[in-house]
């Protein structure tokens, strides 16, 4: 993975870090989410689970179109090229396993505390 990339991704992390510490704005139909039940940060933290496992996804599908475009042997997609995009699919996957691992982790924890 070149440095541009590793900058990128990087970047990527800063910015969705940003987001999670920054103080959300009250969302239009926090009321009703909170008359559900559920707790508009928890409504946050959903987004943005959804939207991580969905760039995973993105990742994983342009990893397979670029490697079957090779396969094909269309013009202008490069072996280099497409082993960049499985790296970044596959860094994308085992980084979402990673968080998953750990909220599985933190959950079974609050679940054996003590009253």
């Amino acid at each position: 993975m070149s440095q541009m990339e590793i900058d990128r991704v990087l970047s990527q992390i800063r910015t969705i870090s940003s987001q999670v510490r920054r103080p959300q704005a009250p969302v239009a139909g926090a009321g009703e989410a909170a008359a559900a039940g559920r707790a508009p940060a928890i409504d946050g933290f959903a987004a943005l689970m959804k939207r991580g496992v969905e760039q995973v996804n993105a990742a994983q599908q342009s990893a397979a179109q670029a490697a079957t475009a090779f396969q094909k042997g269309v013009p202008g997609v490069e072996l280099p090229q497409v082993m960049l995009e499985m790296q970044k699919a596959s860094v994308s996957f085992r980084a979402a396993t990673e968080v998953r691992n750990r909220l599985v982790g933190v959950y079974q924890e609050i679940m054996n505390m003590p009253i």
